[in-house]
């Protein structure tokens, strides 16, 4: 049975009860960041773990873009009201750490997916991609295709996310080896509208420009889009993304985009609702778990759809 109300905006639900283990059941907390297929695919896998866990009741809630701070604090004190035993979110912001620390005051176990909050001491796990090593993935690959004195622009994700910020800096860590000139750096926030507008000025600002990355996936649609705006050739210029979501496999196909990391976003959640439920359980769980990332490209895009 699905529940479905509006909260400030956002959507929060009750998903996968059943009343002949309702008095048995443990109650968690499922909050992505906002409404992407990456955080579908995680809502998904989550609800798949709750089927095949009849004890587990998942309530569901979802921001409504990649800065609602406001919207992740409302939810995660909205699901400690409600009675749940853990909390598993992709955190928005660091600065949700506070909500945080009063769910763990009122008992409830916090298990972080995607994204970490630096130095924050209050989680019981951490399921994730490495996000540097991902982007050393990608950094790697742009090394491979790009020669000395190429440049290179930049479509940041929001400054300030640890994870966002890991995918920049592996990217530029993979790169080493090869003096490739970074010629402009731009906040996205992880949208294709602003992926497009910050695309279009780099293009501008170099009109032979060698190479765009991407730090997320709606970015590198946009960028995709831009390039193809401009008339520029798919072979003048290389456009690397990362997530592999979001319009990515069109512009992979197009030929456009050379080449994205990809994640594992089920298996991110299915791993990070898993620890939740054993740590409310009393059972020990692994600090870190790695949910994996691997290169994406036109030849292999067919397994990691």
């Amino acid at each position: 049975m699905r529940l479905t109300r509006l909260l400030g905006g956002l959507v929060l639900a009750a998903a996968i009860t059943s009343p002949a283990l309702a008095d048995e059941k443990i109650k968690i907390g499922f909050i992505t960041k906002f409404p992407v297929p990456f955080f579908t695919i995680m809502e998904d896998a989550a609800k798949a773990y709750a089927k095949a866990h009849p004890e587990v009741e998942i309530t569901f809630g979802q921001g409504t873009s990649a800065t609602d701070i406001e919207g992740q604090i409302a939810l995660i004190e909205s699901m400690v009201t409600q009675g749940v035993k853990g909390i598993a979110l992709t955190p928005v912001d660091p600065t949700v750490a506070p909500a945080l620390d009063k769910a763990i005051a009122a008992g409830v176990k916090v298990v972080l997916m995607d994204n970490n909050i630096p130095d924050w001491q209050g989680r019981t796990a951490l399921a994730t991609t490495d996000n540097y090593n991902a982007g050393k993935i990608a950094g790697e690959y742009l090394k491979s295709v790009l020669k000395e004195g190429d440049t290179l622009g930049i479509l940041e994700g929001v400054p300030g996310v640890p994870a966002l910020d890991d995918r920049v800096n592996g990217m530029l860590e993979g790169l080493k080896g090869v003096n490739v000139k970074i010629v402009g750096r731009g906040t996205t926030k992880c949208t294709e509208e602003l992926g497009i507008s910050v695309a279009e000025d780099l293009l501008t600002a170099n009109p032979h420009l060698k190479s765009i990355y991407a730090a997320c996936g709606p970015p590198a649609a946009g960028a995709a889009q831009a390039i193809k705006n401009a008339g520029i050739a798919n072979d003048a210029i290389v456009l690397v993304g990362f997530d592999f979501c979001c319009g990515e496999e069109e512009a992979l196909t197009a030929g456009i985009e050379d080449a994205s990391v990809a994640q594992f976003p089920a298996k991110m959640s299915e791993r990070g609702v898993d620890a939740l439920v054993k740590a409310i359980r009393g059972e020990k769980v692994e600090s870190l778990i790695d949910s994996g990332a691997a290169l994406v490209t036109k030849e292999n895009m067919a397994q990691f759809k």
